[in-house]
């Protein structure tokens, strides 16, 4: 059950507990009655004490502690709803019974026991209200006498006028109290749906933030770090031979000048579609962040406009070869086309291994194999053993150990196999299996 305020005072502040009472203005009411009502019993026990031919102080007194009762209508209500029963012959208690019989009604005492106490109560009336009516019948000089049916009729109204209004005006204000504390609960529970939602919300946002930059962050990697790699390598062998041989390092040098535009171009491609992601979010509906990363890397791809594919590895072979680097490349299968994901994701493997293998195996032998099969693509990059006598040996190329993490992402984000790891005879393999087919950005990113 949750709050009602009930238990607040006027401040909002939760009130102190004062016996059954939750509110010290309770405790005030419901003393008030029991003065009301016992100063009522008391002047009807004069009455009673002559009738019933007693002392008047004892039923003053009689009527003081009957009146008194009503005090405790909150904590037991069934009591004193028997009590003003019990009292109804000696004509006394009529504030304590309609209240009594209101508060019984609007509590969550079974209605079987309200029905059974308000009959009850009603019989009581009945009863003394048509003997009493009765006598005053008798004792009054009517002209000419009510009919037979006057006495039960105004004994009738007015049993029902002291039972039926307390009763179901109790109803009533039980059942808007119920209804409220329903309505209480529903929206507390709907406030903490929401506020668990507002959460989630929060953390999807988040995780959808981080998956942004992992992405952008990937496709950045993977788009500069292979050519400014090369250069690196080109300007560390013009280095060594720009003494010894000219030719050869001017060659150098104009492979350097054509890489470094490569990067430039390929890097502005990216940042040009993030600004125009930022644009779509302020003059349009905002840009799923999914479709953001996965734009940038197309876009950041290559610098032209269908993106790197599996035909541009002869060309990425030839460049590590213009470097220094041994490498054989090897084709089998009947070469075909596959979606632009898998193209690119083929080549982005294949260009990081190649890459690593300038940063950590400087003159060691390279082997790239492709592999064509029925229903998918496999591609494996192994190295020799690296050669510390090699002529690149003095790039000395820093290395962030995201390489293959990125790889094995873009693998698995399609639904791929990524394995690597060290050979037998000391050198470094990285394969890889992309499947024939086009994988959503959204199953990508569940994935």
């Amino acid at each position: 059950m949750t709050t009602t305020g009930a238990h607040q005072d006027s401040t909002g502040r939760p009130a102190r507990s004062w016996l059954w009472w939750g509110r010290r203005r309770s405790i005030a009411l419901d003393v008030g009655l029991a003065l009301a009502s016992s100063f009522e019993c008391a002047l009807e026990g004069v009455g009673f004490a002559e009738k019933a031919a007693i002392p008047v102080p004892i039923g003053v007194l009689f009527g003081l502690v009957v009146g008194s009762v009503l005090v405790l209508r909150r904590r037991w209500p069934i009591a004193v709803v028997l009590v003003s029963i019990a009292t109804t012959p000696a004509e006394m208690g009529f504030l304590m019974g309609v209240v009594g019989l209101y508060t019984l009604a609007a509590s969550d005492i079974p209605r079987r026991i309200t029905a059974t106490l308000a009959g009850m109560s009603l019989a009581a009336t009945l009863i003394v209200s048509f003997v009493r009516v009765g006598q005053d019948v008798q004792s009054a000089d009517f002209s000419p006498e009510p009919g037979a049916w006057y006495v039960p009729t105004m004994a009738g109204f007015m049993s029902l006028a002291l039972t039926a209004p307390p009763v179901l005006f109790g109803l009533y204000i039980g059942a808007r109290r119920r209804l409220m504390e329903s309505l209480r609960e529903r929206a507390d529970s709907l406030e903490q749906e929401l506020s668990l939602l507002a959460d989630r919300a929060e953390q999807r946002a988040q995780w959808a933030r981080t998956e942004e930059r992992t992405r952008i962050a990937r496709e950045m990697h993977d788009v500069v770090a292979h050519r400014v790699s090369l250069m690196v390598v080109h300007a560390a062998a013009l280095q060594a031979v720009a003494l010894k041989d000219p030719q050869k390092a001017v060659k150098n040098a104009a492979l350097v000048g054509d890489m470094g535009r490569q990067a430039l171009t390929e890097l502005r491609e990216m940042l040009g579609v993030l600004r125009a992601g930022d644009s779509d979010k302020r003059h349009k509906a905002p840009v799923p962040l999914a479709a953001v990363a996965a734009a940038a890397a197309a876009a950041a791809a290559a610098a032209d406009d269908d993106g790197p594919c599996i035909a541009d590895l002869e060309g990425l072979v030839g460049q590590s070869r213009q470097a220094g680097m041994v490498v054989e490349l090897s084709v089998q299968g009947e070469v075909r086309e596959y979606p632009p994901e898998v193209e690119q994701t083929a080549y982005r493997v294949v260009q990081e291994a190649l890459t690593n293998v300038h940063k950590h195996a400087v003159g060691a032998k390279v082997m790239v194999r492709l592999a064509h099969r029925g229903s998918e693509v496999a591609m494996q990059v192994e190295n020799g053993a690296p050669d510390a006598a090699g002529g690149a040996a003095d790039a000395d190329l820093p290395s962030g150990g995201n390489g293959l993490v990125g790889m094995r992402e873009r693998v698995l984000g399609l639904g791929g196999v990524f394995v690597s790891g060290p050979t037998d005879a000391g050198g470094f393999r990285v394969s890889a299996v992309l499947p024939d087919r086009e994988v959503s950005v959204e199953t990508a990113q569940q994935l």
